[in-house]
């Protein structure tokens, strides 16, 4: 796709995408992948979207139309899960944006649908998303992730988890729970390279899940049905990985270390740390392990490794050792192992989770150097009560991301805040 063949539209919803935290480098595979999700005049009227939560009137204001016609083009977006819509308690409707991971890229193949070429699509991500290294680099080049691994909870049943460490407790707090197709596995099922892994596994919760669930996107399941799929989950050794939040958790998918575009992200830049780990390692028992090597076999990161116990006795034993720097501390080796010869333990600093959504994303802005972008979305203020929120996630910030922040809005009632919160 040449440059002259890319409508207009398209390089401004980049640039929208761009806004937040988590963007997307533009490339010919993202504006294919765009050209399929938006006609022109939709990335048109999507580009002129503000970041946060907005109206109807809001819409219809910005794109300089009858309020009826803004209401039919957003529910139309919605209905696609494009955009997510959310029922206020008024009974009228708010709608955002989402980022495209995770976001509108995996919506679009969390169910079967015919109203899109799924197969071209699937393609294109897998090129974009796996084979181009752009896209990845740039959503975990940060020190705050989108997302963070949940431990495997049987193995550690007599080690103090804190309750949002469990996806267990995640889905049974959760207002509202939904199981949709796998986007990964769906992708690279589209090359011809997807493993055995179940496809109707994933996980999402609470807002996003009921805009989900209300355009069939998600199918709604009770508690004790998804618990049985997070023991599924476990029982095909494949890692929870989900929303880095401790409130409100949005998603919880199911990887495993072939398919998943985190995980294979992981491995590829280990040296960014680019998903959160667990709060656990995996502890070698070195007289008990055979060196079978099934725990080699089943880390989807390439953490652990065989090598010689050094026994004048037995020469050729070896037993298996784990890379600290790079385990996440999901489990799966541990529960590979038939004779226990690994033990997940607590890590030695408590690994710190962001309040909620609002607070992570603040945090991100901070450190992309975009927090502007939130604060005066639109080219105008928050309403008072978005500013609270916003402003009470600066305030959890460490002082140095405080300071950092204040100096990137040139804001003296931000600043006088942060000095006051540090008095």
């Amino acid at each position: 796709m040449s440059e002259q063949d890319i409508h207009p539209a398209y390089p401004k919803l980049v640039q929208r995408l761009n806004r937040l935290p988590q963007g997307a480098p533009p490339s010919e595979s993202l504006y294919a992948i765009l050209k399929i999700l938006f006609s022109p005049r939709e990335a048109e009227l999507v580009s002129d979207l503000p970041i946060k939560p907005f109206t109807v009137a809001q819409a219809a204001q910005n794109w300089k139309m009858n309020p009826l016609e803004a209401h039919h083009i957003l529910d139309n977006l919605a209905s696609r899960a494009i955009l997510l819509d959310y029922e206020q308690p008024d009974g009228s409707m708010s709608y955002v944006l989402p980022p495209p991971m995770a976001g509108f890229f995996e919506f679009s193949l969390m169910r079967v649908r015919d109203d899109i070429d799924q197969q071209s699509l699937a393609e294109k991500y897998y090129q974009y998303c796996t084979v181009e290294p752009d896209f990845m680099h740039q959503l975990f080049d940060q020190p705050t992730q989108m997302g963070r691994i949940f431990v495997n909870e049987p193995l550690v049943a007599e080690v103090e988890v804190l309750d949002y460490e469990r996806a267990s407790e995640v889905i049974r707090t959760s207002k509202q729970r939904g199981i949709t197709l796998c986007y990964c596995r769906r992708k690279t099922q589209a090359v011809g390279q997807a493993c055995s892994a179940p496809l109707d596994i994933c996980m999402t919760f609470n807002g996003p899940a009921e805009a989900l669930i209300r355009h069939g996107h998600a199918r709604s399941v009770e508690v004790p049905e998804m618990l049985d799929h997070l023991q599924r989950a476990y029982e095909h050794n494949l890692v929870q990985f989900g929303e880095n939040v401790r409130h409100d958790v949005s998603f919880i998918c199911n990887c495993c270390g072939c398919c998943c575009e985190a995980l294979v992200a992981a491995r590829r830049f280990s040296s960014m740390r680019p998903i959160t780990t667990s709060a656990f390692l995996p502890v070698v028992d070195e007289a008990v392990c055979n060196g079978c090597g099934k725990c080699v076999q089943a880390c989807p990161m390439e953490a652990v490794a065989l090598v010689s116990t050094n026994d004048p006795q037995q020469p050729r034993r070896m037993r298996a050792k784990v890379d600290e720097e790079i385990c996440l501390g999901c489990g799966v080796c541990a529960r590979s192992c038939t004779r226990s010869g690994l033990k997940l333990v607590p890590r030695s600093k408590r690994v710190v989770t962001p309040y909620n959504t609002t607070h992570r994303i603040v945090m991100m802005a901070v450190e992309k150097g975009t927090l502007q972008d939130l604060i005066f979305d639109n080219r105008v203020l928050w309403s008072q009560r978005a500013m609270a929120a916003l402003l009470g996630s600066i305030l959890r910030l460490p002082p140095i991301k405080q300071t950092l922040a204040s100096q990137q809005v040139k804001s003296r009632y931000l600043e006088a805040l942060v000095k006051k919160m540090g008095m």
